[in-house]
């Protein structure tokens, strides 16, 4: 992870972290999810049913291929020196663009866009993030996302 001091913040637009590892979404993963969040739609729980459909097998939530992205930030996100905690502020555009299908592979790709201080101490970071998908041309998902580091 790469470490910047709050002076330097504007050095840190256009920085393109490490692309993440390969996650596997399995059926385990997709079920815990759908348990969770209580959105059971055969498309993602019943394998059967689901071969049935344009997909042929069943797919990801794709609120769960979002919810990954806290675990690919490890890959590609940076620490401001002095940073307490950092947190999710939220998302400025989020787009769903191809479904994820059992046994797929997925991994993300991001930039930072747009670095700045919103309140003191509190340092908002936008990356423009691709969730791809291995073996195919078009991205799971692509997102505009905005994190805040809370200094010390």
């Amino acid at each position: 992870m790469k470490t910047i001091v709050k002076e330097d913040i504007q050095s840190a637009i256009g920085y393109q972290g490490e692309p993440s590892p390969w996650f596997e979404i399995d059926q385990s993963r997709i079920d815990g999810f759908a348990d969770a969040t209580l959105d059971r739609q055969f498309i993602h729980v019943n394998p059967e049913q689901a071969k049935k459909t344009p997909f042929g097998s069943t797919i990801a939530h794709g609120l769960l291929s979002l919810s990954l992205l806290p675990y690919f930030a490890e890959h590609f996100a940076i620490k401001i020196e002095g940073a307490e905690i950092a947190l999710n502020y939220g998302f400025d555009r989020v787009r769903f663009v191809s479904p994820v299908k059992v046994g797929s592979k997925v991994r993300a790709l991001s930039r930072i866009v747009e670095v700045y201080e919103k309140n003191p101490g509190q340092i908002i970071i936008k990356f423009d993030i691709t969730i791809e998908i291995k073996g195919e041309e078009k991205p799971a998902l692509v997102v505009e996302w905005l994190t805040m580091q809370v200094l010390n």
